[in-house]
């Protein structure tokens, strides 16, 4: 028999005698209020009694009691042992998680939504000089470096952001922060001190090899260009000879010329001016004749509307961009020079400078032998060239597009590249519009 039911049979009994008492001694009304007395102050003591059971935290035995309080006790008391049970395995969970943490290399910070630490790992106390004593601190006025201090406020965590530790500045940091929970975040730091390092050796090495190299080549070049003129044409093996000599001398101050670009790239800082880009473009197409270096290049027009036209320029706005003119220069001259070299002669190669809902772009478009889409990602990388069988070879350093990816980054630009082998491809340049100057 259930609790409930023995509870619901006992007060019938009670109701029962009541009534055979009442009925005997006329006194049922008082002997009704006097038993309902009795039953309600048993219950507010009960009442009484399991709230201060329940303030204590239920820890203790539940008191010796009987009926349905009885099973009250018993379920209170065992919900509130489980959730023991589950405390003690979430704090093992807790404990375990924080050990593994703490022996990790990289720099862990738990942030909570006003940017307060609220918990770090051993690694970011020492790359960070963080404290015990500083958990509840906002993290901006412990790091103080301006770039982390944008990059925190940006909400844009996409890209790490590179800075010196706080307490040492020979030690080099990336730091990501990443998102999770309701309003948290996970700063992470990893030390790239030696990875800076190599790419530094790395810049030093192509630069000081690409400017020694500059005299040899030069030296060279003269002494071809003098034996050429005393070339008097009766040996035809001579004279392919000497051809071909200048060809790759050229071939080769061509690559020192674009290597020592990329490095300026690399290392120079970055300059501010209001670029003129339509009349740099227009500049750019007009200069274009001679890219090929010789009289049989077709005929450029520099201007839309003329269908004969090698080149088409479409200026849809006179935007100007925050830049610098040389390096902005370099990348759309080798975007269109990409374009008339990888496409037939007598083809249009499309230039549109226009405005999006969200960027200013410029469009390279070209009719030529297209890129095949396992290729794309890769044709911004240095000396990369996609494998295509071509009826002619094709010259180039494999550096421009390169060249054009680091200018783009130097601008906050990105480049996005839509091609389709045999039909063509389009280059975009997307300018945010915070760039804008005019």
């Amino acid at each position: 028999m259930g609790v409930w039911q023995r509870e619901l049979i006992t007060g019938l009994l009670l109701f029962l005698a009541l009534l055979v008492v009442g009925g005997m001694t006329g006194l049922f009304m008082p002997l009704a209020l006097l038993l309902t007395v009795v039953i309600l102050m048993r219950q507010l003591f009960q009442i009484n009694r399991f709230e201060k059971w329940i303030r204590a935290g239920g820890r203790a035995k539940y008191p010796k009691t009987y009926g349905v309080w009885e099973e009250i006790y018993y379920h209170v008391y065992r919900i509130k042992k489980n959730e023991r049970k589950r405390k003690k395995k979430l704090s093992k969970m807790v404990d375990q998680f924080r050990q593994s943490t703490e022996a990790l290399p990289d720099a862990a910070v738990v942030l909570g939504a006003n940017d307060e630490i609220e918990w770090a790992n051993k690694a970011a106390r020492e790359v960070f000089g963080l404290q015990q004593s500083d958990k509840g601190q906002r993290i901006p006025n412990l790091i103080r470096f301006p770039e982390f201090i944008r990059y925190l406020k940006s909400g844009n965590y996409n890209e790490a952001v590179i800075l010196p530790s706080p307490i040492n500045n020979r030690i080099t940091l990336a730091v990501r922060i990443i998102t999770y929970g309701a309003g948290l975040r996970l700063l992470l730091a990893q030390d790239v001190t030696e990875l800076k390092k190599m790419e530094r050796m790395r810049k030093d090495f192509v630069a000081n090899v690409s400017h020694e190299l500059r005299t040899p080549l030069t030296v060279l070049k003269g002494y071809l260009e003098t034996l050429q003129d005393m070339d008097d044409g009766e040996s035809p093996l001579l004279t392919t000879s000497f051809q071909q000599m200048q060809g790759q001398t050229e071939r080769m101050q061509h690559l020192v010329d674009d290597l020592l670009l990329l490095t300026r790239l690399e290392t120079q800082q970055k300059k501010t001016e209001c670029v003129n880009v339509p009349a740099l473009l227009n500049q750019i197409c007009k200069e274009a004749e001679t890219m090929k270096g010789n009289a049989s290049a077709p005929r450029l027009q520099p201007v839309g509307g003329c269908p004969s036209a090698r080149i088409q320029l479409s200026l849809e706005t006179d935007a100007h961009i925050v830049g610098e003119e040389q390096e902005l220069r370099s990348a759309f001259t080798n975007l269109l020079g990409n374009a008339l070299k990888y496409s037939a002669e007598d083809s249009v190669v499309k230039v549109r400078w226009h405005r999006s809902k969200d960027s200013i772009v410029l469009d390279v478009e070209d009719q030529g032998e297209g890129i095949a889409a396992v290729d794309i990602p890769r044709v911004t990388e240095r000396f990369y060239r996609s494998e295509v069988k071509r009826a002619k070879k094709v010259g180039g350093t494999g550096l421009g597009l390169a060249i054009v990816k680091h200018v783009l980054m130097r601008h906050d630009a990105k480049l996005s590249i839509v091609s389709e082998l045999g039909k063509g491809s389009c280059f975009s340049c997307h300018f945010p519009l915070k760039r804008v100057c005019n």
